[in-house]
């Protein structure tokens, strides 16, 4: 094959390959358009959003988004890949909207966020930062406070509806 037809086959290849999902790391997100795994609320906050990758039984990578943490640690909790290592998850640090390893982030509290479960992230620690677990059991016990009312009460006290039909 001559040398220009072999360059052409290479460059192809470079940007297919370049194109595609790694199958690992975070996702680009489509805001304003990608919709929550869990609420189905449009992910338009670029500060608190999450992503979970997941494998599947076809030995693939495959990306759930949310657009809040809460969201992703709650429809995680009743999933087999909770505790399973490979399990990646994403979360923007709030103050840049970078991507972060959500376990090995630190939490803010008293946020603002998309379904009031209060916690921004970022990557290094601060006074009264919580760490992975510690959010997470903040948003489990939220969660479980506002399935005991019915889901007629917010993580922070107001009315709360997340399925708004």
């Amino acid at each position: 094959m001559p040398w220009p037809d072999r360059a052409w086959l290479l460059l192809v290849a470079l940007l297919v390959t370049a194109c595609g999902d790694s199958g690992t790391g975070p996702v680009e997100v489509h805001y304003d358009r990608a919709t929550c795994e869990r609420c189905r609320m449009v992910l338009s906050d670029r500060r608190h959003a999450a992503q979970v990758r997941i494998g599947t039984a076809e030995n693939d990578r495959r990306v759930h988004l949310f657009d809040d943490l809460g969201c992703a640690l709650v429809w995680l909790q009743d999933r087999p890949e909770r505790d399973d290592p490979s399990t990646e998850i994403w979360v923007n640090d709030w103050r840049n909207g970078d991507w972060i390893d959500a376990r090995s982030a630190f939490y803010v509290r008293d946020q603002v966020t998309p379904m009031g479960y209060g916690l921004g992230a970022q990557s290094e620690p601060a006074p009264g930062t919580l760490r992975f677990a510690e959010a997470r059991e903040r948003i489990l016990a939220v969660e479980g406070a506002v399935n005991r009312h019915g889901g007629r009460e917010s993580p922070l006290g107001a009315p709360f509806n997340p399925d708004p039909r």
